[in-house]
């Protein structure tokens, strides 16, 4: 689903991702994990094409992102880790300019937009200027845009942060199901716990490299993801 082989990235003398490699399979949630600055954004953000990088391959569906970014970007989706929506429309406007650029027919966008604003308990606001949203509401929207054209693969930078308990639960179980259909998800995290119960695999990137990945039992053994993560980033 979507192959990182020898990534690398440059911000003038610093390494952010240095010869990164890492392989996210159909049915996996893959939580990504490192300290702020360890090369976690940047590297998700060269995934979906918004940042150029230096060395290295990424393959979505065995296309590339350089050289076939319009292909690759219908199969995918990208929540950051803080929504840059268009405050000046409403929700269900905004929602109607996402679905139209993945050209959704009529019938089917208000099937999801109705099924995902009704999970995330946000229909009755979707008339609404999102300039009047709170941060959660927010994310909730940009949540909703990303699964508007149901893509193979989400990349999601720290998800939860402003979610409340119920939504983050939603999303939570949105993304099992999405895995179990054979979708991917990768996507970063700070809240620790919430990744061992919900992830698959893990990868730990320290610097811009990687520490470690693997399954979820293999990387954290019989002790807590929390004190396996802290004991790397001594």
């Amino acid at each position: 689903m979507l192959k990182i082989s020898h990534l690398t990235k440059t911000f003038g003398e610093k390494k952010a991702v240095d010869n990164l490699t890492l392989h996210i399979r159909p049915g996996e949630i893959y939580g990504f994990i490192g300290h702020n600055g360890a090369g976690k954004t940047t590297t998700l953000k060269s995934v979906v094409g918004i940042l150029e990088f230096d060395e290295g391959e990424i393959l979505i569906n065995n296309l590339s992102i350089k050289e076939y970014p319009i292909e690759v970007k219908r199969m995918i989706a990208y929540i950051p880790d803080n929504p840059d929506l268009y405050d000046f429309m409403t929700g269900i406007q905004y929602l109607n300019f996402v679905a139209d650029i993945f050209k959704i027919p009529a019938k089917e966008r208000a099937e999801r937009i109705n099924k995902y604003a009704d999970l995330f308990e946000l229909r009755s606001d979707l008339a609404e200027a999102i300039s009047s949203y709170s941060h959660g509401m927010k994310q909730k929207l940009a949540v909703i845009s990303a699964l508007i054209h149901e893509p193979k693969l989400i990349i999601m930078d720290e998800p939860f942060v402003g979610l409340d308990p119920k939504a983050a639960h939603t999303l939570k179980e949105i993304m099992r199901e999405i895995c179990d259909n054979g979708g991917a998800i990768f996507f970063s995290t700070h809240v620790l716990e919430v990744a061992e119960k919900l992830c698959d695999m893990v990868a730990i990137i320290k610097n811009g490299k990687l520490i470690t990945s693997g399954t979820m039992e293999n990387v954290k053994g019989d002790a807590s993801l929390e004190s396996v993560f802290l004991e790397l980033e001594e």
